[in-house]
Parts: C-alpha cells; sequence; structure tokens
C-alpha cells in the first residue's frame, strides 16, 4: 500500500511517499480504506520536518482520514460503513491517513454522520472540529447570540474560517481579527463576519482589563492577543482557546475571571469523548453544517502534491482548506 511516511533521514526528519505492509500498521481492531483525508497547519510541520509531529518513526502522515471499513474485530463497524477518524494520535503515536489504509482502535472512529459526504468529513476535518467543539463548549456555557457579538483571531486560519462561518450561520454576529485583514476582509465578510479588524483594536495598553465590548471569542492565537481579548469580554462571556500561533504564554491576570466571570474554556479536540464528537459531527451536518464549504476548501489534490502544497503552507502561500484524494 502507498503511504506518505514521516521518516528520520541524513538531512533530517521528513516525508516520502513509500510502499508499506497492510500488516506493520499501528495496532487497532478497525481498518479503513482510505478515501480522503486533508492538510492541516500540523500535517505540514510534520511532513516538512519543521515540527516534531511524529513523536516516533516512522510513521504515516495525516492527522485526518475518511474513508470505508475494510474489516472490524468490533462489533459497532461492518465491512462497507462509511467512516472517519480526526485527531486521536494519527500521525504523532498512530499511524496517520495520509495512506490508502488506517488501522485504529474502534473507539477512535465515527461513523460518516447522515448529512455529509466523505469528501465534506475532510473538507471540514480536525480544522472545522475544532471550530465546532470551541462553539459547542461555549454554547453549554451559556454563551447566546443576544449577548452580543463574538470575536475570532486567527480568522483566515482553518479553525477561524470555520468558526466565522458557523457562529453567523447559528445567528452571532462575529468580528474577525486579522493581521490580513486589508487583504482578506471581503473574504472574511463573505463567510459572514460583519467586521474584520487588525490585532492592534484589542490593545488593552497595558492594562488587566478595559471596557467591556465582546460577549466571547474564539482564540487561535495565544500570548498577548488571547490576554487582551479577555480584559475585553463582557460579564459571563466565553472565549475558547483552540491554538497558540503568537505565543503558549498567557500575560494576564485573574481579574477578568473573578470580576466580569470571563470562562477562559480550554478545547482540546484530539481526545474529545467519542459521545460528544458524535453530536458535534452530527451538529455539523445539521444546523451547523458550514454554508461555504466549498469556498473554504479550495483544492483537491492527490498524495504526490501535498509536499507541495505543505511547502506552500509553511511558506504562506496557501489558503483555505485543502482535501487529499488519496485514490486519485
Amino acid at each position: 500500500m502507498k503511504a506518505l511516511r514521516i521518516v528520520d533521514t541524513d538531512d533530517g526528519t521528513r516525508g516520502e511517499l513509500t510502499d508499506v505492509a497492510l500488516d506493520t500498521l499501528s495496532e487497532g481492531d478497525v481498518v479503513i480504506k482510505a478515501r480522503y483525508s486533508s492538510l492541516n497547519f500540523k500535517d505540514a510541520l510534520a511532513i516538512t520536518g519543521q515540527g516534531k509531529i511524529a513523536r516516533k518513526r516512522p510513521l504515516n502522515a495525516g492527522i485526518d482520514v475518511a474513508g470505508t471499513v475494510e474489516s472490524s474485530e468490533d462489533a459497532r463497524f461492518s465491512p462497507g460503513d462509511e467512516v472517519l477518524v480526526t485527531g486521536w494520535f494519527l500521525s504523532e503515536t498512530r499511524d496517520g491517513g495520509l495512506a490508502e489504509y488506517v488501522r485504529v482502535p474502534a473507539d477512535c472512529v465515527t461513523a460518516r454522520p447522515e448529512g455529509l459526504s466523505l469528501w465534506e468529513t475532510m473538507a471540514i476535518g480536525t480544522a472545522g472540529f475544532t471550530a465546532g467543539m470551541a462553539i459547542k463548549r461555549m454554547r453549554d456555557n451559556f454563551q447566546a447570540p443576544e449577548q452580543g457579538p463574538v470575536v475570532v483571531t486567527g480568522a483566515t486560519g482553518g479553525v477561524g474560517m470555520f468558526a466565522i462561518d458557523m457562529l453567523a450561520g447559528a445567528g452571532y454576529e462575529v468580528i474577525a481579527v486579522s493581521r490580513k485583514a486589508e487583504q482578506h476582509g471581503d473574504f472574511l465578510r463573505q463567510l459572514g463576519a460583519t467586521d474584520v479588524i487588525g490585532p492592534e483594536a484589542l490593545d488593552l495598553e497595558g492594562k488587566p482589563m478595559g471596557k467591556p465590548v465582546y460577549a466571547g471569542g474564539i482564540d487561535a492565537v495565544g500570548g498577548e492577543l488571547l490576554a487582551n481579548l479577555l480584559g475585553h469580554v463582557h460579564p459571563y462571556g466565553n472565549v475558547a482557546a483552540i491554538g497558540l500561533a503568537g505565543s503558549p504564554k498567557l500575560p494576564t491576570m485573574v481579574l477578568p475571571f473573578i470580576l466580569r466571570g470571563v470562562s477562559l474554556l480550554g478545547i482540546h479536540s484530539v481526545e474529545c469523548p467519542p459521545a460528544w464528537r458524535e453530536q458535534i459531527w452530527a451538529a455539523m451536518a445539521g444546523a451547523d453544517k458550514p454554508s461555504h464549504l466549498d469556498s473554504i476548501a479550495t483544492q483537491t489534490v492527490g498524495l504526490r502534491d501535498v509536499f507541495d502544497v505543505c511547502e506552500a503552507i509553511m511558506a504562506g502561500r496557501n489558503t483555505g482548506r485543502t482535501v487529499v484524494d488519496i485514490q486519485a
């Protein structure tokens, strides 16, 4: 079987397209014949060798996969079932989805939700699922559209684009934050943002809190930007933290939490419990289905094209989501 495999070479860790025996795949009781995967920033880090994503090597790349069950030792799945896997340490400690076959424990497998094709599940992938999980956690903590505008930072990233789309579709007023506001403002407004601002608009000038302006937010940046956002959130608002593109540090005080009751919600989609997964995927296949999916997922490529796309991602030249057709 063909697989894009992360290997150690004399020139460092890299991805290479090679042949792999099915019986050498990571342990699991469900074998999936892959139809589609997708490319995330995490995949680009692993394949280009610019990030130590694969914690053991060699290991097949790809943190997402969708396809049909080839065989199953678990009664929950049967040959021919259409399924998907996102997260669960694919391409970190388990062989991932950029391969013709994937073997995983049954608890990692989610049945394809009615309302989404296999291609659509991978167009959404980890990025969209993470946005969906953030929105679920905010709603579970009483976030509602009538409370006011919700900020999305890192708005041109995969999670940001889906968050804007789904929040706007659910009736929230969305403010997109991006350093590329002038370049991509029109596109972000097409996704549903009512306004697009630069990160400097959130600056607290060194203060722990400022005027409450926003009802909540979804943050992909971390660091000072997240601290500034927390200081602008209305009482009892929620901020979901999904990334650290800017910094893993959080230079803030407890004041927003104890004086305004602001909640900081951590989003860890890799090990999202199966029961939550089913609810989130069902929502994204139904009422929360992204309405601009074709505009967000802008290209479908084959396995041999993955290297070029990953280089473009790392160079900042790639916009939108990329689906990988494993059988192309």
